[in-house]
C-alpha cells in the first residue's frame, strides 16, 4: 500500500525528497514485517508538531496480526504513546525487552527515519528542541502478545529483523539495488538463507534447502561457501553469471535467476550491516520460479509467433498491391486502370495495419495498435500522386484500438480521403478524433466544392457504410457543407 501523498501534504511539512525516502522504505518493509512477526506502522510528524499521523501499516505473513483495525490516517497526539515521542525527540530506536527473552518485544518499539542526508546524527549534532528535526517518521513495532513455541527459524527470523532494524536507524535500509532484470519479488517463507561476513551459509531454512535441491544441490548447504555452490550449479561462466556469484557473495543488493536444466530460482540478495557500518554479511531470499519462467518464455514464443505472422501478411498484402499496380500499368483501359489502382490502396490500406500490429508496444503485441499513427501512414496510401497538392492534417487523439476495430476503420478512413482528394477539388483535407467513453468519432473534411452525385453513390462510399454498419457497428455521415464536405463515423468502443 502506497504512502497517501494527500495526506502527508495536508497534515505534514515534509518535503517531496523526505516523502520519496519514505515510500522507498515503505516498499521493502514488509521483509521486516515478515522476519520481525509484527504489524509494522509508519507515522510522521504534523506540521505544528502537535504529534504523529499514520500514513502506512503493513501485516506480516508469518504471524497473526496485532493491529486488526485500519490506522493509516489516525492522529497521534504528543504525550498519547511515549515511544513514539521518545523516537522523534531523541532520534534513536526504543526497544522493551526482556533480559530472558532479548529477540522478543514486550511491548511497543519505536525506530526513527533519518534524512538520508543526516541519517545517525545524534541531536546534540543538531541543537534542536522538541525533536530532533532529521526525523521525518518513526516505524513503530506491534508485536503479538500471544505465547508461542521459540524455535531456530523464529530465532534467526528476529534476530536477523533486528540487524535490519537497525539498518533502518541508521540509514542503510533500504538498501539500493544495483543488480536487477528479473521480475518477481520472493517473501520470507519462499526460502532464507544467511551469510556470514565471508560469504558463509550460517542458516538456510527448509524451504531454501528444497529449493536448492530442485537445481540439483546434493550436499549440506550450511558451513559452505554459498557463490561457489550457486557457480557449481550453473555449470557455465559468463558476464551474468559474474552478477550472480556477486549476489550470491552478498556483496551488491539485487535480484537474479540461478538456472539450471531443470529449475529455475529466483535470488534477492540484501546485504547486511552492522551500526558502525562494517558488512555483516547478508540475507538472502530464494524462490523457485521455474513454472513461472516457463510460462513467461511460453508468452515471448506466443508474442513471436504473432508479431511474424503480422510481418508475413503485411508482406503479402504488399506483394498483392506491387501486383495490382503492374497489372494497372498494363491495361490499355482507363476504367479498368481505375478499378486496379483502388484496389490496390484498398489492399495497402490493410497492410499498414498489420505492418503497425507487427512493430507494436512490447506489452501488446499483435493486440491493439496506436489509430493515430494509422492515419498519418494511411495519407500516404491515399494520395496516389502527390501532384495533388493536399494540405493533409490530422487532430485529436483516436488512442489504440483493438486489431478487429482498427483494420475496418483505417480502410474507412482510407476511402474517404481517397475520395476527397479524387472529387472534391480542394486542397485541404483534415481527419480529426474525438474519444469519448464507449466511442470513437472520426471526422474527414475537405475545403472543397463539394462531391457529384456519382461520387456519392460510388463503390468507396458503399464499401465505407458496409463496414461501418457491418463490422463496426457504427453510424455514417455523410453531408456537404458551406465550404466543403464532411463525413462522419461513430464507432462504439468496449
Amino acid at each position: 500500500m502506497p504512502i497517501p501523498a494527500r495526506l502527508v501534504k495536508e497534515r505534514t511539512d515534509l518535503s517531496p525528497e523526505d516523502l520519496e525516502h519514505l515510500t522507498a522504505t515503505v516498499e521493502d518493509w514488509s521483509l521486516l514485517a515478515d522476519l520481525s512477526l509484527s504489524d509494522l506502522v509508519l507515522w510522521v510528524p504534523t506540521w505544528n508538531d502537535a504529534g504523529a499521523v499514520a500514513v502506512a501499516h503493513v501485516r506480516p505473513t508469518t504471524a497473526p496480526t496485532s493491529v486488526p483495525e485500519d490506522v493509516v490516517g489516525k492522529f497521534s497526539p504528543r504525550g498519547r504513546l511515549a515511544a513514539i515521542d521518545q523516537a522523534f525527540t531523541f532520534g534513536r530506536a526504543i526497544h522493551t525487552r526482556e533480559l530472558s527473552t532479548p529477540l522478543v518485544p514486550t511491548g511497543i518499539e519505536a525506530y526513527p527515519i533519518h534524512r538520508p542526508s543526516s541519517a545517525g546524527r545524534s541531536r546534540d549534532e543538531e541543537g534542536s528542541a522538541g525533536r530532533d528535526r532529521d526525523v521525518i517518521g518513526v516505524v513503530v513495532r506491534h508485536t503479538s502478545t500471544a505465547p508461542r513455541v521459540a524455535g531456530q527459524l523464529e530465532e534467526f527470523y528476529l534476530s536477523t529483523a533486528d540487524a535490519l532494524f537497525s539498518m533502518l536507524v541508521t540509514g542503510a535500509f533500504p538498501v539500493v539495488e544495483t543488480v536487477t532484470g528479473v521480475s518477481g519479488r520472493p517473501r520470507i517463507g519462499d526460502g532464507v538463507i544467511r551469510l556470514d561476513s565471508a560469504g558463509t551459509v550460517t542458516y538456510a531454512s527448509p524451504n531454501a534447502v528444497s529449493a536448492l535441491r530442485r537445481l540439483g544441490l546434493a550436499t549440506d548447504v550450511v558451513g559452505a561457501d554459498f557463490a561457489s555452490v550457486v557457480i557449481r550449479l550453473m555449470q557455465r561462466r559468463g558476464a551474468s553469471d559474474a552478477a550472480v556469484a556477486d549476489l550470491a557473495r552478498g556483496k551488491v543488493a539485487g535480484r537474479a535467476d540461478i538456472e539450471t536444466p531443470a529449475a529455475t530460482v529466483l535470488l534477492k540478495s540484501v546485504p547486511l550491516s552492522k551500526a558502525s557500518g562494517a558488512a555483516d554479511g547478508a540475507l538472502l531470499l530464494l524462490r523457485d520460479t521455474t513454472d513461472i519462467r516457463r510460462r513467461e518464455r511460453a508468452l515471448l514464443s506466443k508474442d513471436a509467433t504473432i508479431r511474424e505472422i503480422h510481418h508475413r501478411v503485411k508482406n503479402n498484402l504488399q506483394t498483392v498491391a506491387s501486383l495490382l499496380r503492374l497489372q494497372s500499368r498494363r491495361s490499355q483501359d482507363p476504367a479498368v486502370r481505375t478499378a486496379l489502382a483502388d484496389a490496390q490502396m484498398r489492399v495497402a490500406s490493410i497492410a499498414v495495419v498489420h505492418e503497425a500490429l507487427s512493430t507494436g508496444e512490447e506489452d501488446d503485441p499483435g493486440e491493439s495498435v496506436d489509430f493515430d499513427h494509422i492515419v498519418r501512414a494511411l495519407f500516404t496510401v491515399a494520395v496516389d500522386d502527390p501532384r495533388h497538392g493536399f494540405t493533409l492534417e490530422r487532430s485529436g487523439d483516436a488512442g489504440r484500438l483493438p486489431a478487429e476495430v482498427a483494420t475496418p476503420l483505417a480502410m474507412c478512413v482510407s476511402e474517404l480521403v481517397h475520395n476527397a482528394v479524387q472529387h472534391s477539388q480542394g486542397t485541404f483535407i483534415e481527419v480529426g478524433a474525438t474519444r469519448d467513453p464507449g466511442l470513437l468519432r472520426i471526422t474527414v473534411r475537405d475545403d472543397g466544392t463539394g462531391m457529384d452525385a456519382q461520387a456519392e453513390h460510388g463503390l468507396g462510399l458503399q464499401i465505407v457504410t458496409s463496414l461501418v454498419e457491418t463490422e463496426l457497428s457504427g453510424t455514417f455521415e455523410f453531408a456537404a457543407e458551406d465550404y466543403g464536405t464532411r463525413a462522419v463515423l461513430g464507432v462504439p468502443l468496449p
